[in-house]
């Protein structure tokens, strides 16, 4: 715990970085704005939750007593993020010919499985905006009784120009809200609206809209904004440390969620707000409209246009790292192919630091490395230098395999541990990537066995053909002779 004070974070609140200090001593609140499950998670998502895992990683190496919120936002998210129009998840259903809660299932399981191939952790909470409607109801409520919010038609609307006689609406994003006002003149009348800058909090269903609830204003949803307020607050308290989520979020998302919690409360939600940006495909903006599109999982199976093979999820994870999360990252088959060649560089030298015995003397200052590797995540949270560190390491492991640097057991157990825990701890790489090496393994051996039977039934070797079989069915693995040859299944 003596470290902890070095913590420096970029705060998006003030646009410079800031001494770490948590509003309870060795406890931290971080919530993250998850993922609306309509769809199979994407990479630019994947990217997001990433580097908020590390982050979650390196507080909890510091010894910090971390809870980490991240949401799953299964109703109430409108269609290009605006007031009006159709909830993802119920659009996706329609479009599905299925029952929301099954759209939500569906992708909720994808989005877990697909990180969980990535080595998350996952978070301390994972709550439901649809689980959490009285404590959204609770809050439009007491807006309401401050004087900031006013019913309409059934629906219930945030008075941005009310609250920004006090409270200045913008204060995140930098916008100013008369360059709003007339930037969004246009869509004055069109809604039940007093300004067209004001945002829903809860919303009236049309009697064809299937995902409602009852309400003191009638049967309708809650605001997407309104949803990560009251799971946040409800879990880390009114005031906590750490909101988190994609840039994109910045404005609106995060900026409603500033003044919804000072309408209600009357004081800012989050000390330190945090932005991850964004990823990039071959230079260009990810659509699938346009073809430049993959999904992680593609990048897996390699079953894509995109690459030109298929890649482990502990490479594209070295891949990302690369990056600092505030920067854009560009994701093509020439990069992540380098990376790939890196990440086998430190696999293998890791590997071999393992063997390495101690020796009497250290001509390797061991303790300045470590520093360096921790001063780097210090300097908020800055990967792509500890990788750089790490690869200092890499040539100093190839110089004690040819014994010109030695080290000696004290030393050599420290930087054992700490090369463990910067890579595996900390950036949550796997080293052993054994696990993929092992799922292209498994087919060929079985091929190989099932050869070595075919070789014994020619022979008329029956006794060792039908151990051959026998054994692979102990292991989980049925052959099936027929005319045209042996298969198998598990």
């Amino acid at each position: 715990m003596t470290r902890i004070h070095h913590l420096k974070i970029y705060n998006s609140l003030t646009g410079q970085k800031e001494v770490f200090e948590p509003i309870h001593e060795n406890h931290v609140g971080m919530y993250v704005c998850g993922p609306t499950v309509y769809s199979n998670v994407h990479l630019g998502n994947v990217r997001t939750f990433m580097s908020f895992d590390v982050i979650f990683r390196y507080l909890k190496f510091l010894g910090y007593k971390v809870r980490y919120v991240r949401n799953i936002t299964d109703v109430g998210h409108i269609v290009d993020d605006v007031d009006d129009g159709e909830d993802k998840i119920a659009k996706r259903a329609r479009l599905e010919q299925l029952e929301p809660m099954e759209i939500v299932q569906k992708y909720t399981v994808d989005f877990h499985t697909i990180l969980s191939k990535f080595n998350f952790l996952p978070p301390s909470i994972e709550p439901t905006a649809t689980g959490h409607i009285i404590e959204q109801i609770q809050i439009v409520q007491e807006i309401l009784d401050n004087g900031l919010a006013y019913v309409s038609n059934g629906s219930v609307y945030f008075d941005v120009l009310k609250y920004n006689e006090s409270k200045p609406y913008g204060i995140l994003s930098g916008r100013n809200l008369e360059d709003m006002i007339s930037n969004s003149r246009d869509l004055d009348g069109q809604d039940d609206k007093k300004n067209a800058v004001d945002f829903a909090l809860w919303k009236k269903a049309e009697p064809e809209h299937i995902m409602r609830w009852p309400s003191p204003w009638g049967d309708g949803f809650p605001g997407w904004h309104l949803e990560c307020t009251a799971m946040s607050t409800k879990y880390l308290g009114t005031q906590f440390d750490i909101h988190g989520g994609g840039m994109d979020l910045k404005f609106p998302h995060h900026e409603c969620e500033i003044a919804q919690n000072e309408a209600a409360k009357n004081h800012a939600p989050v000390k330190y707000w945090m932005h991850a940006n964004l990823l990039t495909l071959n230079g260009k903006k990810m659509a699938k409209s346009t073809g430049n599109s993959i999904l992680p999982g593609e990048i897996l199976s390699g079953d894509n246009n995109i690459l030109s093979k298929a890649f482990s999820a502990a490479v594209v994870r070295f891949f990302m790292l690369q990056a600092h999360y505030r920067s854009i990252l560009d994701f093509s088959d020439e990069a992540i192919l380098a990376a790939e060649k890196g990440f086998n560089r430190l696999v293998e030298a890791v590997a071999t630091l393992d063997k390495i015995e101690a020796a009497n003397v250290s001509t390797f200052d061991v303790k300045s490395w470590i520093k360096q590797g921790l001063q780097a995540m210090d300097d908020d949270f800055n990967t792509p230098i500890l990788i750089a560190n790490l690869f200092e390491a890499v040539k100093v492991i190839n110089s004690l395999a040819e014994q010109k640097t030695t080290l000696t057991a004290a030393d050599l157990h420290e930087f054992k541990t700490y090369i463990h825990a910067f890579i595996e701890d900390i950036l949550g790489i796997e080293l052993e990537s054994k696990s993929a090496a092992k799922d292209e393994l498994i087919p060929q051996l079985i091929d190989l066995l099932i050869a070595q039977r075919n070789q014994a039934r020619a022979d008329k070797n029956w006794k060792l053909s039908d151990e051959l079989r026998d054994n692979l069915l102990q292991l989980g693995i049925e052959l099936k002779d027929g005319k045209d040859g042996t298969t198998y299944k598990y």
